[in-house]
């Protein structure tokens, strides 16, 4: 399936970029971790970058430097390897074929890739045309034929790991980056590994919900689940002025600490367990007013005195798999590899150009990382309760709790939970500081409540909603059958053809039901309604 989006919406995703997996394995009933993100150029350093010319405390979004290595490759090998039951050929012919001959862009998709097409169309990026129909974005509806990209995915299907990260497209790679100032080499790409990281949780109500740990920001979110836990929550309406207050006082206390702390753990101590300690949730939970926003939260101390693709599919055992991929900003940097067919990433974007900084550029290092697959067991027994996650940048944390709190706090259903309007602080893919951006629906005198109490608010309609993000969530319940046995039950779902083809993955059966269309009724999933 994320082969395909590469596809339908590579404005938001591809094999040039990241991918990160969360997997319930329903016999053990244990939650297990895959980060298939890539690492900075083994030669990147400040000095190199202040030699470049380049001042201030981020990189340029759009300068090779910023591309690191690109993790999805491998990750969705050794997801195969390690999760499925069928070989990577099977399960990326489809993707293949449909390269080659062409999938109908959605509406959705076409509005991005028109806003971002100059990338791909500047002079210096010759091979950006190869993602572009007669030089121009595809309108809703067009047919893309992307025969560059289905020759990677065919060298990856037939050499694994090694058709990308060595040879011809490794090469390409090099090349194109190098071209464009950055310093990526071969020998990055041929050490690159995937990493098999132990999930991080927190309980909320009779609930557990797990995130991939640190260079990811899944701790966000249970950063501010934690916190939202001390306060007063109960008999709150939803999207209530005081609920929303609340929710979005923890979402920020969360980001503040968590923009400074989150890196990757194999250069910087990440101080996890003391931050999601309960005392330090106390703690901060104790700064929040019930009358007033805090005035730009600082970080604490957890230590005592001394655009984004998300799918997620379960199949008729129980498993559950939640995979997210992403270039990071649209099409990240915008730059083509020759004859590869797909943008390189522009992850290290996220890289602090600040000398102390945990997130601080260097080399080999991970950046922090804005996507994170989401996954919820029940206490109980340590059942599967829901699979799910939400797209865009800084949005993820913040929808992960919105939903969750939606389904858990207020009883919704996973489709009343996922089109509930939702809030979110800051601008998306610039950071988590500064407003608090409310989706049309929240009512009119909610929004001049929150004003009242200090928020910098504003509200966002039609495609500007696409900085809440959109989501997906499948929960499964267990029901009694008329036989007396107990069964996995849930209601069945139009979904579109690229989701079977992650399912193949996992051995699942799919019958066709329309031209575009699969119907697999075991799984209870949900689309955000856009």
């Amino acid at each position: 399936m994320a082969a395909v989006l590469n596809l339908t919406e590579p404005c938001s995703t591809g094999i040039g970029g990241d991918c990160f997996c969360l997997y319930y394995d329903a016999a053990t009933k244990q939650v297990r971790g895959l980060n298939g993100s890539g690492r900075s150029a083994s030669t990147l350093t400040m000095d190199r970058v202040r030699q470049a010319g380049i001042d201030g405390d981020k990189l340029p979004w759009q300068h090779a430097f910023t591309v690191t290595v690109p993790g999805a490759a491998a990750g969705w090998v050794d997801t195969i390897e390690k999760f499925g039951r069928l070989e990577l050929k099977q399960v990326l012919q489809p993707a293949i074929e449909m390269a080659l001959e062409g999938v109908p862009i959605h509406h959705v998709a076409a509005h991005s890739w028109k806003k971002q097409a100059a990338m791909l169309a500047d002079a210096s990026n010759p091979h950006g045309q190869s993602m572009l129909l007669d030089g121009k974005a595809p309108d809703e509806g067009q047919i893309m034929v992307m025969p560059e990209l289905a020759a990677t995915f065919e060298a990856l299907a037939e050499h694994g790991k090694e058709g990308f990260y060595q040879g011809r497209v490794a090469e390409a790679i090099v090349d194109c980056v190098a071209q464009h100032g950055g310093c990526l080499s071969l020998e990055d790409l041929a050490a690159h590994v995937t990493t098999f990281d132990e999930p991080i949780a927190v309980t909320y109500d009779d609930v557990k919900l797990w995130e991939i740990p640190p260079n990811g920001q899944g701790l966000t979110a249970l950063m501010a689940l934690n916190i939202v836990k001390h306060l007063p929550l109960a008999g709150l309406e939803h999207n209530s002025t005081q609920y929303l207050h609340y929710v979005i006082e923890a979402v920020r206390l969360a980001f503040a600490d968590t923009t400074w702390y989150i890196a990757d753990p194999n250069v910087e101590h990440v101080p996890v367990e003391e931050l999601l300690s309960e005392e330090y949730a106390k703690s901060r939970a104790a700064l929040i007013s019930a009358d007033k926003a805090l005035d730009g939260p600082a970080r604490g101390s957890p230590f005592s005195s001394s655009d984004t693709v998300y799918f997620t599919v379960t199949d008729n055992d129980g498993n559950a798999c939640s995979f997210i991929n992403s270039n990071y900003m649209g099409f990240g940097t915008g730059l083509v590899p020759e004859g590869c067919g797909f943008t390189l990433q522009n992850r290290g974007a996220n890289f602090m150009l600040q000398e102390g900084h945990p997130n601080c550029l260097g080399p080999n290092k991970r950046p922090y990382h804005t996507i994170i697959p989401a996954m919820v067991t029940n206490t109980a027994d340590n059942s599967l309760y829901c699979s799910f996650g939400v797209m865009g940048g800084f949005m993820q944390p913040q929808g992960h709790i919105q939903v969750l709190l939606n389904m858990v706090q207020f009883g919704m259903n996973p489709q009343e939970a996922l089109d509930a309007p939702r809030f979110c602080v800051g601008p998306g893919h610039e950071g988590a500081a500064g407003g608090v951006a409310l989706e049309h629906g929240i009512s009119e005198d909610v929004v001049k409540a929150l004003a009242t109490l200090g928020h910098d608010v504003s509200v966002l309609e039609g495609y500007n909603r696409a900085q809440f993000g959109r989501g997906q969530v499948i929960r499964q319940t267990m029901q009694a059958a008329s036989d007396g046995n107990q069964r996995r039950v849930g209601a069945s779902m139009h979904i579109l053809r690229f989701i079977a083809i992650w399912l193949l993955s996992v051995g699942v059966e799919c019958r066709v039901r329309s031209s575009w269309g699969w119907n697999c009724n075991w799984l209870l999933g949900y689309d955000r309604v856009e």
